[in-house]
């Protein structure tokens, strides 16, 4: 069943009967962001500092509808958020406006691509509302890659979540750098961390390879790292050896997957030894059995830190930004196949872990403290001033307007004629839309995943 999108859509959480129910509303564009998203809702919301240790608490999910909207089996497989992940609903730009404006939430979670923030706190600065809700966003993991574009198009947001004392170093200084405030940053950590710590058990060995829809990109890499994990499943035959996949062939994720995994194993000459898997299913359950992470960059390997599993980050492809592993430099993890199959298990640098909000120290339970303090004093501050983003028609012309209208609003943030707005979403054409969005991101996701290939190999003939 997709999710709903139909207007009498029930809420994630059912509302309480006390009218003083705090109510977040999360607006996530992939399921990583999803899970993200909603989790950062419920630490938002745990805790006396927002003002809600005798308060109830309802919570809105949202999906944005758009290339990488998640299915209800990766909505599913992301794990216990909180939320009923059939009850999350689909929405425009111009819809999750409108919600926003006629249904008064307290506090805005937006788990979106930086664009789409950007574009997301000029429509809601368009509302003009008396009273608006307090806009909180981050990082889903770690950041490599477009610090400063990211950062900017989040600013303007009154809370931007840090998931850790290094990235909120790097983060005020991008703002203060550019003369923007830097106030809004905020040291948390990432809301998925937990788990029960690593407990070696006899009889069991397993290592996992959490692999990443886009790193590394090329035929030629993603091969390699497959086949040398399937000939360490052949050196050590006693070894439960899993690939750990995001998604399904065609199911898109955060990132574009053009390569995946299970289409490549199906072509890896001599097949599969017997000790070798291919797993889905929520990290924090196959974290549960795993005895050494295996990875490039993937945030899955900070859920692994934290739980004091041991942890690998490869070098086989080279230590570069491109791959975001140069983020491990000075963790004590970086290490190659070669090494592993000798038997090398890395040992984390703990000054490195201190820094990296991975709370492996037991400190994880204060980490939103700050961050639920900061938006309990702005709910309990009246109405806030109208959110003004560091980008504006004057300050970026040639920028902001086409970051715009890539969600359907105007230079000034309103959505633009022809928007979808909850009127037009009556169950017939809502029908006919359901099926020709499903159409065009068939279409796309054929595209991306067998016609673009196609034409690399060609233009490198």
């Amino acid at each position: 069943m997709p999710p709903r999108t139909d207007d009498q859509a029930a809420p994630a959480v059912t509302p309480a009967a006390d009218s003083a129910a705090l109510r977040i509303a999360v607006l996530a564009d992939s399921d990583t962001r999803w899970k993200w998203g909603a989790l950062t809702a419920r630490r938002l919301a745990g805790g006396p500092e927002a003002g809600t240790a005798d308060r109830p608490v309802e919570i809105r999910g949202l999906l944005l509808r758009g290339r990488a909207t998640p299915t209800p089996r990766q909505l599913a497989e992301v794990g216990e958020v909180g939320v009923d992940a059939g009850r999350v609903r689909e929405v425009t730009t111009a819809e999750f406006l409108h919600m926003v404006r006629d249904e008064g939430y307290d506090v805005v979670v937006l788990a979106l691509v930086g664009g789409a923030v950007q574009a997301m706190l000029h429509g809601l600065a368009a509302l003009g509302l008396p009273r608006r809700p307090v806009v909180v966003t981050g990082y889903v993991g770690v950041v490599y890659e477009k610090l400063a574009d990211g950062l900017l198009l989040r600013h303007g947001a009154d809370v931007v979540l840090a998931n850790s004392r290094h990235d909120a170093s790097r983060f005020r200084a991008v703002y203060e750098g550019v003369g923007a405030d830097a106030s809004s940053v905020t040291e948390a950590a990432l809301p998925f961390l937990g788990g029960e710590p690593h407990r070696a058990q006899d009889g069991r060995d397993t290592v996992v390879f959490a692999a990443q829809p886009s790193v590394p990109a090329s035929r030629a890499d993603r091969t390699y790292l497959l086949r040398r994990l399937v000939e360490h499943a052949r050196l050590h035959p006693g070894r439960e050896v899993l690939l750990k996949l995001r998604s399904k062939p065609g199911e898109h994720t955060t990132h574009i997957e053009e390569l995946p995994y299970q289409r490549l194993a199906e072509r890896l000459p001599g097949g599969l030894p017997p000790n070798f898997r291919l797993v889905y299913g929520h990290m924090g359950e196959v974290l549960d059995r795993t005895d050494l992470l295996v990875t490039v960059s993937s945030t899955a390997a900070l859920e692994s830190l934290h739980r004091r599993i041991p942890t690998a980050v490869l070098s086989d492809l080279g230590v570069r930004e491109a791959l975001g592993n140069h983020h491990f430099i000075g963790s004590g993890l970086i290490t190659s196949w070669d090494h592993l199959d000798g038997g090398l298990c890395p040992e984390p640098d703990e000054e490195w872990l201190a820094g990296q909000g991975v709370a492996a120290d037991g400190s994880y339970g204060a980490a939103y403290d700050t961050a639920r303090a900061r938006v309990g004093a702005l709910l309990a501050a009246g109405p806030l001033p109208r959110l003004a983003p560091y980008y504006t028609p004057a300050t970026a012309p040639g920028y902001l307007p086409g970051i715009l209208a890539r969600y359907h609003l105007g230079p000034d943030g309103r959505p633009l004629p022809g928007a979808v707005t909850p009127k037009e979403t009556g169950r017939v054409r809502g029908a006919v839309r359901e099926t020709v969005r499903n159409a065009a991101r068939g279409a796309y996701r054929h595209g991306v995943q067998r016609v673009a290939p196609v034409i690399r190999r060609m233009g490198e003939l």
